[in-house]
């Protein structure tokens, strides 16, 4: 199968630091060239791949040291680049929101949109009941509940190569928040969790502009406590070493999480998740068996105690049945051929492929 990815351009793919979305396009796309697919990357220039690679920028956004750069500009770049060549491709696969929508809406049939963000925000509904012939795909069944009437074409989880992430069998004593300073992520709960309990906290975050106000307010006056260090912000490089040292991730978010890759990212390592029941968490957190999902601190205290008592090489056996990126790659490969089908049965849908370029899968799937 011929498969197009168009990811956002402001984080690398795969992410020198911090990010999400990026870092998932880049597992998906490698998973499904190793699983025999013809995957074609459309990023920035300084993305590491597998698959054949468009740039459509120097490099991405957020890292780039000119002044003044426009992320419209660049993106609107990209899908013009995009637009030139689609014929090349069975299945296109958007990772960009909504901004697309009115250049491909001719095409919406072989195509996918997965929404990586919260959908809980306003003038976001008018948007999917504007443009309704684009197949979604949620990244949890939670991440749906402010727009279920929108064209859900599935739900596919996110994924993480096995071989990222070393198992650790033996933590070291503390507790470990890795993401990104903002109030809906809780670093203050997880410093008081911590304190509670009498173990160190070790915070590995990025504290981005708008949460500058916030981090010097509320957070640095917490860090200045003998249980309390403070990292900073961590690439891929240093996951293993900082989350398998780890009891326990503490992820006390109060905010519809769509996903929360750092849950997986633990887990990888054999590191147990307690999290706040919000959003996705009831879906990625097997309760018992690789964390607790819990309602507020004194739980999350009671959950610290429990989750040293848990089986680590379940938890990561669980990651790797549930939340690997060949699973992930195989999510999409099942909604890409349903699409398939479909166009299949409506030719005036289906892409103008000459009777030597019919693509494999509308052959097997006539």
């Amino acid at each position: 199968m011929k498969i197009a990815q168009i990811s956002p351009l402001y984080e690398a793919v795969p992410p020198k630091l911090y990010g999400g979305t990026e870092r998932v396009v880049a597992h998906l796309c490698d998973a499904l060239v190793d699983l025999g697919h013809e995957v074609t990357l459309f990023s920035s220039a300084d993305a590491k791949t597998r698959a054949e690679l468009v740039a459509v920028r120097d490099q991405a956004i957020r890292l780039d040291p000119a002044p003044l750069k426009s992320d419209l500009a660049a993106h609107m770049t990209m899908l013009s680049e995009l637009a030139s060549q689609r014929e090349r491709f069975d299945i296109i696969h958007f990772h960009v929101d909504m901004i697309h929508f009115p250049m491909f809406e001719a095409i919406a049939a072989r195509t996918l949109t997965t929404l990586h963000g919260r959908l809980d925000i306003k003038d976001l509904s008018e948007v999917y009941r504007r443009w309704p012939k684009y197949p979604l795909v949620s990244i949890s069944d939670a991440q749906r509940a402010a727009l279920p009437f929108a064209n859900w074409a599935g739900t596919v989880y996110h994924g993480m190569p096995e071989a990222l992430y070393r198992f650790e069998s033996k933590p070291r004593g503390y507790l470990a928040f890795l993401g990104r300073i903002s109030p809906e992520k809780g670093p203050d709960r997880a410093i008081a969790i911590a304190k509670r309990v009498g173990m160190p906290l070790k915070i590995a975050a990025k504290v981005d502009a708008a949460d500058l106000t916030y981090f010097e307010t509320y957070i640095r006056p917490l860090l200045d406590h003998p249980l309390i260090e403070f990292i900073g912000e961590i690439g891929d490089g240093q996951k293993s070493e900082f989350l398998g040292g780890a009891e326990a991730l503490l992820f006390p978010i109060e905010w519809p999480e769509p996903f929360g890759l750092v849950m997986i990212e633990a887990m990888g390592c054999g590191t147990p998740v307690i999290a706040y029941d919000h959003g996705s968490t009831r879906e990625i957190v097997d309760d018992g068996v690789t964390g607790f999902v819990v309602d507020g601190e004194d739980q999350a205290v009671d959950a610290v105690r429990a989750a040293q008592g848990l089986d680590r090489r379940e938890v990561r056996r669980r990651f790797a049945r549930r939340f690997s990126a060949t699973a992930m790659a195989r999510g999409y490969l099942d909604l890409y051929a349903d699409r398939l089908a479909r166009c299949t049965y409506a030719p005036d849908l289906a892409p103008d492929y000459s009777a030597g370029d019919k693509p494999k899968m509308f052959a097997q799937l006539a």
